[in-house]
């Protein structure tokens, strides 16, 4: 029997669900964001504009490295949402085994990798003398974290595959309190201002892990916990990994050209990463924010495609193209008219705020094209086009925008130059997600009859 806090996407009224499912996710998102932006304001306001350069010389790497293993988290979401659709809980059970176990050993790894490398990768993006040394504290810490970080995404990625969004931002809602309060005490009590935000930042993932496989093994409904149970399944870790390995290079790769694009702006000085780095952090709001349709076309198409539903997936995607339009051209216009009053919550500096006020006039009005980007590529990957969708960003985002920075802006090595790569690439990348769907939809359903009548 379903739990209520399950919801199911194969039935029922959808535009609703689909609402319920994605307003979770993209609050769930924004709090997790409040992570590093907690980071930020409290360093930015209470020990200065070097301690802000400091932490955001690090995202780019940081996300870099992370997105490798949390795009395995995709391969979760879309894996167990077609065996939940299916209504197969076997399937379910041990593909959250798998999962859990995966999340553990692939943090580890990852982890060690980039506390050994944080500094290296530092030098070789150009960071400023009297921001590298802190900076590389800053990203080790977190890199210890990162096993907790990976088990607590891979959970709630379950837990969202199978309809359940409402739990995970409870979690991260108490997570997130306590980050806060743990900033400000290392920083304006204990005067440790980087080492501090990054111990807040792990400490605070720590509680939201715990919570997480307390929810799972308390669960009655498929997405049943067993520790003594954990261990690796052969055919759900290939499915897992089918998915799961392309969104991560995807993510892996995609981020690599933000670490190009960090190493220019990182040839303007501190002032400039640091408005750049508090604007980062502000329009990161809107992509959570549009990004929730990512999860939800991925776990709502997989379900359907798991029942064999296809009209119901092919209102997923006319719905929440629509959501993402009207919200993204919403919060663009928003950041535009207050983008001053948004970066001076992070910095007191006049120049810094100049700085980042002029990202965001350039990035924000065309942010909606950076949500329909992983909207349709949530919607390819539940269709079960793993691959396709990572070639498509690999060219239209990643590759296009490297070549952008080695020959427009080497010719032109402007701030105008170089920020207005990012509308140009989502929309691009946008619009070649949307050809790939109509192209692809009606074998995606051809295939996914035959599987079934195996």
């Amino acid at each position: 029997m379903r739990k209520n806090h399950e919801l199911d996407m194969t039935s029922g009224s959808l535009l609703p669900k689909l609402i319920s499912f994605t307003i979770p996710v993209m609050l769930s998102g924004l709090l997790q964001l409040l992570f590093n932006a907690a980071d930020l304001v409290v360093v930015g306001r209470f020990a200065g504009s070097i301690a802000l350069a400091q932490v955001g010389a690090t995202t780019a790497i940081i996300q870099l490295i992370v997105n490798l293993l949390i795009g395995l988290a995709t391969g979760t979401n879309v894996t167990i949402a077609r065996h939940y659709g299916a209504k197969d809980a076997k399937a379910v059970g041990e593909t959250l085994h798998t999962t859990i176990v995966l999340a553990i050993i692939g943090g580890v790894i990852i982890g060690t990798i980039g506390v050994v490398f944080a500094k290296p990768l530092l030098n070789m993006m150009g960071t400023p003398p009297e921001v590298i040394d802190g900076a590389a504290l800053y990203m080790r810490i977190i890199f210890i974290g990162l096993p907790v970080s990976a088990v607590y995404n891979y959970g709630s990625a379950a837990l969202r595959a199978v309809g359940d969004t409402k739990r995970p931002l409870y979690y991260l809602a108490i997570a997130g309190v306590l980050n806060v309060l743990l900033n400000l005490f290392f920083v304006i009590v204990c005067k440790i201002a980087v080492a501090g935000v990054a111990l807040a930042t792990t400490l605070s993932q720590v509680l939201s892990m715990i919570l997480t496989i307390r929810c799972l093994m308390k669960s009655e409904g498929m997405c049943h916990l067993e520790l003594r149970k954990l261990r690796i399944y052969k055919d759900k870790l290939l499915q897992l990994l089918r998915i799961g390995i392309p969104a991560g290079l995807q993510g892996c790769v995609f981020s690599f050209s933000n670490v190009i694009i960090q190493s220019s702006i990182n040839s303007f000085g501190a002032a400039v990463i640091s408005g750049n780095t508090a604007s980062a952090s502000i329009d990161g709001f809107m992509f959570c924010a549009l990004d929730a349709f990512n999860q939800t076309t991925t776990s709502s198409i997989s379900q359907n495609m798991g029942a064999r539903q296809y009209k119901r997936s092919e209102k997923v995607v006319k719905y929440c193209t629509v959501l993402v339009i009207a919200i993204g051209l919403f919060l663009g216009t928003m950041c535009i008219i207050f983008r001053e009053p948004l970066v001076g919550i992070y910095a007191k500096e006049a120049d810094v705020i100049g700085y980042g006020a002029y990202r965001l006039l350039i990035v924000s009005p065309a942010f909606f094209t950076a949500g329909l980007m992983n909207m349709m590529g949530g919607v390819n990957r539940g269709l079960g086009y793993a691959v396709l969708p990572t070639v498509v960003a690999l060219i239209g985002a990643c590759a296009f925008r490297i070549v952008w920075i080695f020959t427009l802006f080497a010719a032109m090595p402007t701030l105008l130059m170089l920020y207005i790569s990012y509308p140009i690439t989502w929309a691009l990348t946008a619009a070649a997600h949307y050809v790939c769907y109509f192209i692809i939809r009606k074998k995606a359903y051809a295939k996914n009859e035959a599987l079934y009548a195996e």
